[in-house]
């Protein structure tokens, strides 16, 4: 590229802005090559691997594709620019950004990964808060341990009024792995509350006919079922699938049939576990009583509100790093800008001290520094987004799906894409105050040195 370069023009200058150009140009191609590659490696092969492979490829290649883009942006700015001092501005700061290119990739990944991994974990606590309150359908459950508890308890229970579903299962062995059939009794509450992902019009009809079965997204995603496939359980029993639900959490597969049905094929399942139906006032009373009638040690009952308050506390534990990961990733980016901006600082003076020459302060030339990184920051932000929601639909319709066996619908939170941008301009303002402050703070003397040496 050097051979392109005006022969009068000052060579060490020109030859770094032509070679600058240059390797983002390269950097850029190379980019574009790695999210081909991720995305034909997803394309030919099936599994985990594959899924990381274009995760890597689109976020490596992003990276790469920074420096240009942001040169391209800047170069178009600067068509607008007017007055000298603008220019120059907008000139130096295009000039400057292959110094501060690494930074910029670091502070762009940091971003995205934030928007990617928030967005992923918020779309998760929605839709696990949703799921959770059509699952979670009866008041209280009560789990006993015996046959004849359990007859005690249902009697007491029908002499009272209250609706008790049994929750009663068998475990079948299929291709290396259990699936546990689950009996369900014809109840409006599995036809009004039940998490379904795809059904026929007669889905739950056809369950307790005992013809069709509810299988769970883990299932039908193994092995590739939906509605109106058939389902061999056993070398007698084959099934229809009438439709499909959401079974978050649950590596295994699982089926829903009639409750006739399924006694009838494992007279021998357990009777251990019921869902009770009653209004949400009576809860505290009748557990009180259900533990003053029976045993407490061969009876556990617990109402549907603790169920969910438990199983909430353990996913937002399970996902508190999180936050901390946020903090620390933009942190470091934050500190990779600073290393970048002290590092040219010196090399910064021989561009400053002209225009300090010409009549802007050292204040103004200070106030500029921190406007550049600033603008920098907010620019990659700006590109961070959308590479940010790319980032969130892989690890929930691919990731996810091949590692768990379920895709997660994704949501979208504006406001923690603005508390993120502030976020990322504090950071590349705080990086950028110490050579402004220095800036601010130097002596006249140090830059009429520029013109007293050929730099």
């Amino acid at each position: 590229s050097f051979f392109r370069m005006p022969l009068l023009s000052t060579p060490g200058f020109q030859a770094r802005n032509i070679s600058a150009r240059y390797n983002q140009k390269i950097m850029a191609a190379f980019g574009c090559g790695l999210m081909m590659t991720g995305g034909s490696v997803f394309l030919l092969q099936d599994g985990l691997i594959a899924g990381f492979a274009l995760l890597a490829g689109i976020m490596l290649g992003s990276a790469l594709l920074l420096p240009l883009l942001l040169s391209k942006i800047l170069g178009l700015v600067a068509r607008t620019a007017s007055g000298p001092l603008s220019e120059w501005v907008w000139a130096d700061m295009r000039a400057q950004l292959p110094g501060l290119s690494l930074s910029m990739m670091a502070l762009m990944l940091a971003l995205a990964t934030n928007i990617g991994v928030g967005t992923m974990v918020s779309s998760f606590r929605l839709t696990f808060l949703g799921w959770m309150d059509q699952r979670f359908s009866s008041e209280v459950y009560v789990t006993v341990t015996n046959d004849e508890q359990a007859k005690e308890l249902t009697a007491w229970l029908d002499d009272r009024g209250i609706t008790t579903l049994p929750i009663r299962w068998a475990e079948i062995p299929k291709e290396g792995s259990t699936i546990r059939v689950y009996g369900a009794m014809d109840h409006s509450t599995y036809r009004r509350n039940w998490p379904i992902l795809q059904a026929d019009e007669f889905a739950w009809d056809n369950v307790f006919l005992g013809t069709g079965a509810m299988i769970n997204e883990q299932l039908a995603r193994r092995h590739n079922l939906s509605t109106g496939d058939e389902l061999s359980l056993t070398r007698d029993w084959k099934i229809t699938v009438s439709g499909v639900y959401s079974d978050y959490g649950n590596p295994n597969g699982q089926i829903i049939v009639s409750l006739p049905k399924l006694i009838q094929i494992f007279p021998d399942s357990p009777r251990r576990q019921f869902g009770l139906q009653l209004p949400p006032r009576r809860v505290p009373d009748l557990i009180k009583k259900i533990r003053e009638t029976f045993d407490s040690n061969h009876i556990f009952a617990i109402d549907q509100a603790d169920i969910k308050a438990k199983s909430l506390a353990v996913f937002d534990r399970t996902f508190v790093v999180t936050g901390a990961l946020n903090v620390l990733t933009l942190g470091v980016a934050g500190f990779a800008i600073l290393t970048s901006l002290l590092t040219l600082w010196n090399m910064r003076l021989p561009q400053l001290a002209p225009v300090w020459a010409l009549g802007v302060s050292r204040q103004q030339l200070a106030w500029l520094e921190l406007l550049r990184s600033i603008v920098l920051a907010t620019l990659t932000a700006i590109l961070a987004l959308p590479l940010g929601l790319i980032l969130a639909w892989l690890l929930l319709s691919v990731i996810n799906v091949e590692a768990f066996g379920w895709k997660l619908p994704m949501y979208l939170f504006p406001l923690d894409w603005v508390l993120l941008l502030v976020l990322a301009l504090i950071s590349a303002a705080a990086a950028a105050a110490i050579p402004a402050f220095k800036l601010s703070r130097i002596k006249p003397s140090d830059l009429l040195k520029v013109f007293a040496h050929e730099r």
